[in-house]
């Protein structure tokens, strides 16, 4: 309530439109005030949500340090919504100055920033998934894997859409396999006729159906979806290349050693465009998880 030290508690929904009406209730209730608010989060859908009004300054506290205050004045360690909202907002009236403020970055830069870490997300899960491939056809299709070093390959996953089985591709003519080598843009002749002289010449690891059709099937699911990552993350890979090219430091960043097409806009968005977000190197360090 106004001019009280009495606190407050309420729960919010997490809506759009009631986070809304929470923030412009606070305006309402102090006009003409600079807000301060305070969360554990430095990005995702609250902070995207409050970023917008220009009455309120987002503050983020490490949930760490939440962690520790709760552990020295709370022997039991209890953990609840209410005691760590007010532990927050204890650390924020007594120590603001050491908090960090959540500075908005450009429309440009929080767009960038989230197609690279999108673009990482999805990448995880290709190896995730290309692992779990690997796995089931060595039940019954190892072949395959010596015939095609590199998996994360739309051929790969085409050839196996197309030959899920070594008993099925033993059966495809010479003139095929070699027309989809070449439709891939696979055309070292050498590499290609060792790979038939090996699909014509190869003997199956076992014949019993209880082993190749539950494996089979699901190989053939798991190549659907790991096709449509691998198309996903092409797709990424272009709209990073169009929006750190419109970055002004561009030229900055890929100067740096090392800074390939993949690195150098993971290396911006780290440093973003506000210069003075880290003091010195090792809090850099400290945020890339090396100190």
């Amino acid at each position: 309530p106004n001019h009280t030290e009495i606190y407050n508690y309420s729960i919010i929904k997490h809506k759009p439109k009631a986070l809304h009406e929470w923030a412009m209730t606070l305006k309402t209730r102090y006009p003409n005030k600079q807000i301060a608010v305070v969360c554990e989060l430095k990005k995702g859908p609250l902070i995207y949500a409050l970023a917008k009004y220009d009455h309120i300054t987002l503050f983020t506290i490490n949930p760490s340090t939440v962690a520790k205050y709760r552990k020295a004045f709370t022997p039991s360690g209890a953990k609840d919504d209410p005691s760590d909202a007010l532990i927050q907002v204890e650390i924020l009236t007594l120590h603001m100055d050491k908090l960090s403020v959540i500075e908005p970055e450009s429309a440009a830069m929080r767009s960038l920033s989230q197609l690279v870490e999108y673009r990482r997300s999805l990448v995880q899960d290709s190896v995730d998934l290309s692992n779990k491939i690997t796995a089931t056809l060595k039940n019954y299709y190892p072949q395959a894997l010596e015939w095609f070093k590199e998996k994360d390959t739309i051929i790969f996953c085409d050839f196996i859409q197309k030959w899920p089985s070594l008993e099925k591709v033993k059966k495809a003519r010479k003139e095929t396999l070699l027309n989809f080598f070449n439709a891939h843009n696979s055309r070292y002749t050498d590499v290609n006729n060792k790979r038939i002289d090996s699909i014509k010449n190869a003997m199956v690891l076992t014949e019993d159906k209880g082993v190749i059709e539950p494996n089979q099937l699901l190989v053939e699911v798991l190549i659907t979806q790991f096709k449509v990552l691998l198309q996903g993350i092409e797709q990424l890979d272009i709209a990073i290349k169009f929006a750190y090219k419109a970055q002004q430091d561009k030229k900055i960043f890929d100067s740096l050693p090392g800074a390939g097409p993949r690195l150098a806009p993971r290396l911006l968005v780290a440093f973003g465009s506000n210069r003075d977000r880290y003091k010195d190197a090792s809090e850099l360090q400290k945020y890339a998880g090396i100190a």
